[in-house]
């Protein structure tokens, strides 16, 4: 979580990580703007670079190679990162819609989100053909496809319709990657047929006709049908017929053509061409909203029209980042000037590459070599990062130099002044109310007096034949996106009644928030409670009050209440193990090396939205999943880590345990950084519990062995439930969505030694 002395007080928000965005986060993050806060919000972790992904698909470049990883990115950058889907924009109350989280809030806005394949355009398209964009879905069903042609014989049609040169530089790079793989099985490569389809006279249209006779002559050398003026107006099933009327069966078609702007953008009321792409003018500001910004293949530049050409959008992220800096200073803005000619270098599929600027062209390996020198160095720019002083000042000084009203000058003073202690550290009445105003809380009988009423304490009856389970937690960020947050931490409040086999009835929040302007506190808390209050009514436990303070980092704790038999009926507890009984475990483990090594900008984004999947995941079916299958000894796995909590269940149960280290579950990167040496800075005091291990000499080299003192945030249950239930509960886990649940051990009787845990790997 990103702290400063400095109060926030403009946002800026990044729609979409196209490549004009990244440049603008990498700027941020080498000079970051005082005052000034960036969000990126983006369907997925990882961005990939256009230039690169031809080489990709030909088998030259792994994943890795040819995407860059924005959630690094946005943690040098300081940024918050947002991962949802925006389906519109609220531009009279200045929010961006999005799909599955609340409203985020701007005081500058850009869009930079790419182009679209307009596939519903054509009849039958949206249903059989594969748009090009966007990507993440295009490489999946590519990797189907290669796995297809590799696992069965026989003769496989694909058709690309679209011939630029995008369109060329993908079936080049998808026919030599297949047949060099059907060459290494051993069969025959020419069991794969190509077909290109060409709306105009020749391919590769907006290049010089040197350029497009070298390409013609490299599909004509390769056996690529070429189909000229053969524009697809409908697909019938897998049957592409083009408006003279010829029509091909493929088992694969590629859409790379009729680009257009997201279908949301238009209930924006922004002005769009006929293409449905955002206008802009020359500072790339919108035509009728100077408050909202686009870039990159969804802007279409009134004054100079360009093509949709990665070099422009690369080009972009300089004049856009000085322009989003320079609006909120209130400051004039400088005008873009895009080049009249570009260098495109287009690859052929095998590691050779044709050179096209102007009325230019020229071809080799070497023109190959010299493009994956540039695309390797852009990308080292956003993999690796500079070491930044900690003391160096940002542009401008440490003094933030922003246009702000009168008022927010007066807040913003007031954020950086010496703050009251005591009850002057609470959150003004109005801001809290209009926070907390358009939460709903689950209305529950039992709760008499709850959140939205005047009154200094809740109310809520304890219904006959049951008793109360109380149980605290609280914790500061430790992720930027405090919707997440708000998430992560009622699920972890929740855990310790769901551990018991508890009903959760009704909660109290506790929470600090930095000072800073009422509107951007007001936010604050909107977000992280909407996120809270999600989990909590899904849980069916009503929120009923609270206590909201100032402090200098933001945190969130709940008092939870819950409800169990009176009788104790159903009640799982830390000292029910019993000999026999099979050791299971419902989420993996990892989350404390991981989020230790997030600063230091080691982990890869996936990693830790694969994490913050599995925090944000409820224990609620789980536990009672487990009641079903006859379990009487279950917790979460919180702080202490796996041994620890093991161990805390063991003594009481007065039972011995054997752990198998080999079966753990773990989150995608754990091991990779605990073996770097990254860990915790709770995880010293868990390591003291080894003196638990009996063998524990035997297994401290063992790769696995540091996870089990790993402290967890909202980590999954540990509980045991009789042997003969334990495959029953796995699957029946597995099938509620606890897809990484794991037999990870057995309990054993008490024996003489003092140690209670045994290792095996």
């Amino acid at each position: 979580m990103q702290t400063s002395e400095q109060p926030i007080l403009r946002d800026i928000v990044l729609v979409g990580g196209g490549h004009s965005h990244v440049g603008v986060l990498r700027m941020f993050g080498m000079k970051p703007w005082p005052g000034v806060r960036l969000t990126l919000i983006c369907t997925d972790i990882h961005t990939p670079y256009s230039g690169m992904l031809p080489g990709y698909i030909a088998g030259h470049y792994s994943y890795d190679d040819v995407h860059i990883d924005l959630g690094r990115l946005c943690a040098f950058a300081g940024a918050r990162l947002f991962k949802d889907e925006v389906v519109g924009i609220d531009r009279a109350n200045q929010k961006v819609i999005c799909k599955n989280r609340p409203p985020v809030a701007y005081d500058a806005l850009s869009i930079n989100i790419g182009s679209t394949p307009q596939v519903q355009l054509v009849p039958g398209a949206l249903e059989h053909a594969v748009p090009v964009k966007p990507i993440a879905k295009f490489n999946q069903r590519w990797l189907n496809l290669l796995d297809r042609v590799k696992t069965h014989a026989g003769k496989t049609t694909i058709a690309v319709v679209g011939g630029g040169a995008g369109g060329v530089e993908l079936l080049l790079a998808m026919q030599f990657r297949l047949r060099n793989e059907l060459k290494t099985m051993g069969r025959n490569p020419d069991e794969l047929e190509f077909h290109l389809f060409t709306a105009d006279a020749d391919v590769l249209p907006t290049h010089n006709p040197g350029v497009r006779a070298r390409f013609e002559k490299v599909l004509n050398a390769r056996g690529v049908v070429l189909h000229r003026d053969a524009e697809v107006v409908q697909l019938d099933g897998h049957t592409l017929q083009t408006r003279q009327g010829e029509r091909l069966h493929a088992d694969e078609i590629m859409w790379v053509t009729q680009a257009g702007g997201a279908a949301w953008l238009k209930n924006t009321d922004l002005e769009l061409d006929n293409r449905g792409f955002v206008n802009v003018g020359p500072t790339l500001q919108t035509s009728r909203d100077p408050k909202i910004f686009a870039a990159g293949d969804i802007a279409n530049l009134t004054s100079t029209p360009l093509e949709k050409a990665g070099v422009f959008a690369v080009r972009m992220s300089k004049p856009l980042a000085k322009n989003l800096h320079l609006f909120v200073q209130g400051a004039a803005l400088k005008e873009y000037h895009p080049q009249k000619t570009w260098l495109a270098l287009i690859s052929t599929g095998d590691q050779y590459a044709v050179a096209s600027k102007g009325l230019l062209g020229f071809a080799g390996a070497w023109v190959w070599q010299w493009k994956d020198w540039i695309d390797r160095r852009f990308m080292a720019k956003f993999s690796e990062f500079p070491e930044m002083d900690p003391n160096a000042k940002p542009a401008g000084g440490n003094t933030p130099n922003l246009a702000l009203t009168q008022e927010e000058s007066l807040q913003a003073i007031s954020a950086i002044a010496m703050r009251c202690g005591g009850c002057g550290a609470k959150v003004g009445s109005t801001v809290l109310s209009r926070a907390l105003g358009n939460l709903k809380p689950v209305d529950r009988a039992d709760v008499l007096v709850g959140l939205h009423a005047p009154d200094d304490a809740a109310i809520v009856k304890v219904p006959p034949g049951k008793a109360m389970v109380h149980t605290v937690d609280f914790f500061r960020a430790f992720v930027d996106d405090p919707y997440v947050f708000g998430k992560v931490a009622a699920n972890h409040a929740l855990g310790d009644v769901f551990a018991m086999g508890g009903e959760a009835q009704s909660a109290t929040a506790v929470v600090t928030v930095p000072p800073g302007l009422e509107s951007k506190v007001e936010e604050l808390l909107f977000q992280m409670m909407s996120g809270a209050v999600e989990v909590l009514n899904e849980a069916g436990c009503a929120l009923v009050g609270g206590h909201t303070g100032e402090g200098r980092e933001l945190a969130l704790g709940f008092a939870i209440n819950g409800l169990v038999d009176e009788n104790l009926n159903g009640v799982m507890i830390k000292g029910g193990m019993r000999p026999g009984d099979v050791i299971l475990l419902t989420k993996p483990i990892g989350t404390g090396t991981l989020f230790a090594a997030l600063p230091q900008l080691k982990t890869k984004g996936r990693w830790i939205d694969a994490a913050l999947e599995s925090m944000v995941k409820s224990n609620r079916l789980g536990a009672q999943c487990l009641r079903e299958h006859g379990s009487k000894a279950c917790t979460d796995l919180t702080g202490f880590g796996l041994l620890g909590h093991l161990v805390e269940m063991t003594r009481p149960s007065e039972v011995d345990a054997e752990l198998d280290l080999s079966a753990l579950p773990l989150l995608d990167g754990a091991l990779d950084m605990v073996n770097a040496g990254i860990v915790s800075s709770l995880q010293p005091a868990n390591v003291r519990l080894r003196r638990a291990i009996r063998n524990q000499a035997e297994y401290a080299n063992d790769p696995r062995y540091p996870l089990i003192f790993d402290p967890q945030t909202a980590g999954g249950l540990l509980a045991t439930v009789p042997g003969d239930q334990a495959e029953a509960c796995v699957a029946a886990l597995k099938k509620l969505g606890y897809e990484h649940t794991a037999i990870i051990g057995r309990i054993l009787p008490q024996g003489d030694a003092l140690e209670p845990i045994v290792l095996k790997g």
